[in-house]
């Protein structure tokens, strides 16, 4: 699959983490239970759905915030299995209540695959960055600017 960059990093900061939350049932309940911590099932919602990507609609985020086709094609997916589970449940319901839908398996299924799916092609991007970076000393940046000879 081709990929299409990330135009802003600082978001998929925020998308990959929101991501790998939703494929951990663990993490849900060990964290969103709490009230004394930060995040819980609201925030990883407004960071899919409103701030930093629209996983309603994910296409207008290729090349910004989603890398390939294939991440735009699963975020879509758990796009709509939470708007299934939260058509079930009632938007204002509680977290715990979420987590105990039956169809909550399904938000979890499908976050897995797209986690497992972005967090390949960062390393993948990060591999090649590499790559492209171990030049020869003499064709190196030097703090932040190259030198030609």
């Amino acid at each position: 699959m081709t990929d299409h960059g990330i135009e802003f990093p600082v978001f998929r900061l925020h998308v990959v983490p929101a991501v790998l939350a939703l494929a951990s049932p663990s993490w849900q309940r060990d964290i969103w239970l709490r009230p004394e911590e930060f995040q819980d099932l609201d925030y990883v919602v407004n960071v899919l759905f409103d701030d930093f990507c629209n996983a309603d609609d994910p296409a207008p985020w290729l090349g910004k915030s989603l890398r390939t086709e294939e991440e735009v094609a699963l975020m879509k997916e758990l796009g709509e299995v939470y708007s299934t589970v939260q058509e079930e449940v009632g938007r204002a319901a509680s977290d715990e209540v979420y987590l105990d839908a039956p169809a909550w398996s399904n938000v979890i299924a499908v976050a897995c695959r797209l986690a497992q799916v972005m967090v390949t092609n960062d390393l993948q991007a990060a591999a090649l960055l590499h790559e492209q970076l171990n030049l020869p000393h003499h064709q190196r940046p030097i703090g932040g600017a190259s030198m030609a000879e």
